[in-house]
Order: structure tokens, then sequence, then C-alpha cells
């Protein structure tokens, strides 16, 4: 049997996949059930709406949502739900930053939450840090990528440390 997604990943199309992946790839590895959907507020409203009013009884506990240039997908999303969305901004124009202010600037009451501009992964860690709030099993596990990430850093010391040059000092 297949298990129910806890966190949708929505894209405006399948062009913001190369980015989304990441997002992707890291709620695999931390074993979160998830859904990747291509849903357009302007080419799909209808679909958009019945997938933004249903998601919560399906058992979504987080959505993380992707778009570039007219990026009204997430505060569509936001406006007919209060699942929480986060805003991944695509760099699709102007370098991203028109879609980084269409999320950021959302009216009272309708808020989505926002990464960087192309921050997929980390939209997908700040989902599964909402998530963990009441899941312990998932805190340590989250726990643990974080205490893999510092174990990088220290390895990176320990081999800058072997790089000579004629006046480094440490």
């Amino acid at each position: 049997m297949q298990a129910s997604p806890l966190v949708s990943i929505i894209m405006g199309s399948t062009s913001d996949l190369p980015i989304m992946e990441k997002a992707a790839a890291r709620l695999d590895a931390l074993g979160i059930p998830f859904e990747m959907l291509a849903l357009s507020a302007h080419r799909t409203p209808r679909e958009v709406e019945e997938f933004a009013t249903t998601a919560k009884e399906r058992g979504v506990k987080v959505i993380i949502g992707a778009a570039g240039m007219a990026a009204h997908l997430c505060g569509v999303i936001a406006s007919m739900t209060s699942i929480p969305v986060i805003g991944v901004p695509i760099k699709a124009s102007l370098e991203g930053v028109d879609a980084l202010y269409s999320m950021v600037q959302m009216p009272p009451g309708i808020p989505v939450a926002t990464v960087g501009i192309n921050a997929a992964e980390n939209a997908a860690l700040l989902a599964v840090q909402m998530m963990a709030t009441s899941d312990e099993e998932l805190y340590r596990r989250l726990e643990a990528y974080k205490e893999s990430l510092k174990e990088k850093v220290v390895k990176a010391n320990r081999e800058l440390a072997e790089v000579k040059f004629e006046h480094k000092t440490n």
C-alpha cells in the first residue's frame, strides 16, 4: 500500500523540475512521503482550487510551491488552505527577484513562508522542521542530518590544515 503524501511539491510547470528535484531528494532521503504536481495559477485555476481545498483531507501537512515570473501559485494556494505553504522563487527572469517579491509581499492573513531563490532543498528542510515539532522520530532524523552537515565542515577543516603555503599560519 502506498503512503499518503505528507508534503506536496507543486510547480508551475515541469521546467521548474531541475530546481524542485532538490526538495524531492531531501524529502526522499529523510523518508518523507511526498507528491509532485504541475499546477498553474493561470492556466489551471480550477485544478489549483481542487488541489488546495482537498489537501488537508488527503493528509498533506505542508505544501512547497515553486514558480517563476508571474509567481502567483503559492499565494493562490495559501488563499485556499490553512496548511503551511512554503514558496520557492524560481530564477526564471529578473534573476528571480520578481518571483521572490511576489511571494514575500503577501497581504495580511495569507502568509507564504519563502526561502531563497532556487533554494528548494531549504524548503524541504523547513517543511520537515514544521512537521518534526509533533513527531519525535522525524525530529531525531532531522537532527542526525544536521549533525552530518557539521561533520562535513569538521572534515573540510582537517583537509584545509594539510594545504601548505609559505605564509599560511594554520
